[in-house]
């Protein structure tokens, strides 16, 4: 706990995330690109799905990235309410716009991937639709922190709705379990997997390199809104003057 009220401070975050960010940039950018060649160029065609399989290195990326997201503004908010951290708010704010346009890649992807496979675009599926929804509650916590935001609130408002939309994260995780849905049941868990080595190998590259590149887009958001505060506090005591 003391680490983490020591990187409270903007002053020694910013002093962290200077150089820390166009690293896990780069090396982000580097560990994506490669899992994609080697996605497309280096493994064998799905012996049902064929080619189509080899959407699942951007796919589960984003995926799993458009959940950690919103774990993450939930985590945030929980830091903002009980510890007051002067950048929880921050980091919360910053995670929103990442997470929304990866869970929006993730149904794209997935769209793309089960025309060919299932034969449709779109599924009313447990899976597809539980994902939709988080996509909206990323646009309405956005809309609801400017809101907050305009008029002048504490944040505490956009803080609880972080908290409470991560009700939808087991929905979304156990939906092909708890219900009887299109879409595949769970290829990955932690200890095994349904999907042969020689298909899968390229997907710790890109898992790596977008987690890497989604949290170097993080810090450059929570950088921005740092300065873009203190640019505001500046105008602010000029005009009192």
């Amino acid at each position: 706990m003391p680490a983490i009220h020591a990187l409270a401070n903007p002053a020694r975050f910013l002093k962290i995330a200077r150089p820390l960010t166009p690293l896990l940039f780069w090396l982000g950018i580097a560990l994506a690109a490669f899992g994609c060649w080697a996605g497309l160029t280096q493994t064998p065609p799905d012996y049902l799905q064929g080619d189509a399989v080899r959407i699942i290195y951007i796919h589960v990326p984003t995926a799993w990235l458009g959940m950690a997201g919103w774990s993450g503004i939930a985590i945030s908010s929980i830091a903002y309410l009980v510890w007051r951290h002067p950048l929880a708010r921050v980091a919360a704010q910053a995670i929103a716009m990442p997470g929304a346009l990866f869970a929006g890649l993730c149904l794209v992807t997935g769209s793309i991937w089960g025309r060919p496979t299932w034969g449709t675009w779109w599924q009313w599926d447990g899976r597809l639709t539980s994902m939709l929804l988080l996509f909206f509650v990323y646009l309405a916590y956005m809309a609801l922190v400017r809101a907050d935001d305009d008029r002048g609130g504490d944040g505490r408002i956009p803080a609880i709705f972080g908290i409470a939309g991560s009700v939808l994260l087991p929905i979304i995780r156990y939906s092909v379990v708890w219900w009887n849905t299109l879409h595949q049941g769970q290829s990955i868990g932690l200890t095994s997997s349904t999907i042969a080595m020689s298909i899968m190998w390229p997907l710790f590259f890109t898992l790596a390199g977008f987690t890497l590149f989604f949290a170097a887009i993080v810090l450059i958001r929570m950088r921005a809104l740092i300065a873009g505060a203190k640019a505001e506090a500046r105008l602010r005591r000029k005009a009192t003057v």
